[in-house]
């Protein structure tokens, strides 16, 4: 029969198990890692949808400052009118005779 020495170590950031077998003369060792690859593609991705959020945001602001101000044009406008009108009527009440 063969027997088996199982040994296992952990250093905080890695662990690792060795299997030892007699008679096959096969050495088995799983390493598991520490998990630093997937903080660090995490970190990445949050970055990155950190900066893609900032520029739709300040896209939306651009857009509602660009409405304000053909809003602000417009209105400057209709005012204008609005005052010519008043006096081109004020110009043909003054010209024509009173009863």
């Amino acid at each position: 029969m063969a027997t088996e020495r199982v040994t296992e170590r952990s250093d905080g950031l890695t662990n690792e198990r060795v299997v030892e077998r007699d008679g096959g003369g096969t050495t088995y060792v799983e390493r598991g890692g520490s998990g630093m690859g997937g903080v660090i593609i995490g970190i990445a991705v949050l970055a990155l949808v950190a900066i893609v959020a900032f520029f739709l945001l300040q896209s939306s602001r651009n857009d509602a400052m660009r409405t304000d101000a053909v809003a602000g044009a417009a209105s400057s406008v209709a005012d204008s009118a609005s005052s010519a009108a008043d006096s081109v009527g004020d110009a043909a009440r003054s010209v024509t005779p009173n009863p």
